[in-house]
C-alpha cells in the first residue's frame, strides 16, 4: 500500500485540476505519495509546489481512508488518502513532468471532463459532482 496525498483547490467558484500526463490518467486535483520519513502534511505542501509551482498557505484534512482500487503507475493496488482543503499563494505554473494541461473549472465543466478515477470519486464523495 501507498500513502497519498491530495490538494482541493477551490477559487471563484473553480477548482484546480490538472490533466495527468502519466498513469493513472484524466484529469485530477494535486497529489502525490508520502515519501518515507515525511508526514502528510509536509507531503502536501511538497507535491503541491512542484505540480503547480503554488505556495500552501493553510490546509485543513477532508478525509482519510484507504481506497482499496486506488492502482498506480507503480502498480500499487491500494492507497491510503489524506486529502485536504488548501488554501495557496503564487502563480500556478504547470510542471511539464507531470501535467498535459493545468486550469480551473466550475463543477459544471468538470462534469465533462474524463476524470482520474481516483478524483472523481473524491468529488462525488464532497458533491462537487
Amino acid at each position: 500500500m501507498h500513502f497519498s496525498v491530495g490538494a482541493v483547490i477551490r477559487k471563484d467558484g473553480k477548482y484546480l485540476l490538472i490533466d495527468r500526463v502519466r498513469e493513472p490518467f484524466g484529469f485530477a486535483g494535486l497529489a502525490g505519495h508520502v515519501d518515507e520519513g515525511e508526514t502528510p502534511e509536509e507531503a502536501l505542501i511538497r507535491e503541491t509546489e512542484e505540480e503547480s509551482g503554488l505556495k500552501v498557505v493553510s490546509h485543513a484534512l477532508l478525509f482519510e481512508e484507504e481506497v482499496l482500487w486506488n492502482y498506480c503507475g507503480a502498480g500499487v493496488g491500494s492507497h491510503y488518502w489524506y486529502l485536504y482543503s488548501c488554501e495557496v499563494e503564487g502563480k500556478e505554473r504547470k510542471e511539464d513532468g507531470e501535467a498535459k494541461s493545468m486550469g480551473w473549472y466550475t463543477p459544471a465543466e468538470m462534469k465533462n471532463l474524463k476524470m482520474e478515477p481516483v478524483w472523481e470519486y473524491w468529488f462525488r464523495k464532497m458533491g462537487v459532482l
